[in-house]
């Protein structure tokens, strides 16, 4: 299994660690993106990338070599701490270059057929609304299965973290893993995004000459075929 783990920050903390573990289990093919090193720019809001062609994002080049690794993915790990209850600033402003890729523009393929797992820790709480960032971008990429895993490890460094909780989380990241293996392969979009689908390909048929209209005719959705068949 091909993996695409995307820290979302440069340190090694206990965010890291957690899904570094998971990883591991599920031993694969790892590629690793760690924020911001690999990619630290914001988005600028010119909307060239909806409006006329991705490639004309300012950015483009730089964000290029982490799209085609989370395009030659079967899993995605995205994985951030919480910072004021939400994800790092380096982990939207990577969410925000993909816009254009949500399921009302030009989703790409591939994502109706991936597995994801959102990650997230907190000293305290945060976490759930942390994990809920980056699966709302999974949820609009159209990935076919989304996982969660949030907690709360009371402590500002692994180093810190108790036996008991990193035994605990151990045992999760087993019980995950296995979940991973036996769905690869044979997971769906859920329910929403199969209804959504033919909500957005009757709303571009009404804009025949839009950039996202000519990719979905490109790939026969206006036509009634389905990325996850």
């Amino acid at each position: 299994m091909k993996i695409t783990l995307i820290h979302g920050q440069s340190h090694k903390g206990s965010t890291y660690h957690v899904a570094r573990i998971l990883a591991e289990k599920i031993d694969g093919e790892i590629t690793e993106i760690v924020l911001p090193r690999d990619f630290d720019q914001m988005c600028v809001g010119c909307a060239q990338c909806i409006k006329k062609d991705e490639k004309l994002c300012p950015h483009y080049e730089k964000l290029a070599p982490i799209t085609e690794a989370i395009d030659a993915a079967d899993l995605l790990i995205f994985e951030s701490p919480v910072y004021v209850y939400h994800v790092t600033s380096a982990m939207k402003a990577l969410l925000e270059h993909y816009g254009w890729r949500w399921i009302m523009h030009r989703p790409e393929e591939s994502m109706f057929k991936k597995q994801m797992v959102c990650i997230a820790t907190a000293a305290g709480g945060g976490h759930k609304n942390t994990c809920q960032d980056m699966a709302d971008s999974a949820a609009y990429w159209g990935v076919a299965k989304t996982y969660k895993y949030g907690i709360a490890v009371r402590a500002m460094k692994w180093e810190d973290v108790t036996a008991k909780t990193k035994d605990k989380i151990e045992r999760d990241m087993d019980a995950l893993a296995s979940k991973i293996k036996a769905n690869q392969g044979r997971v769906k979009p859920p329910l929403k995004t199969r209804i959504f689908f033919p909500v957005m390909s009757m709303v571009l048929k009404k804009r025949p000459d839009s950039v996202d209209a000519k990719y979905w005719k490109e790939k026969g959705w206006l036509d009634g075929k389905r990325p996850w068949k």
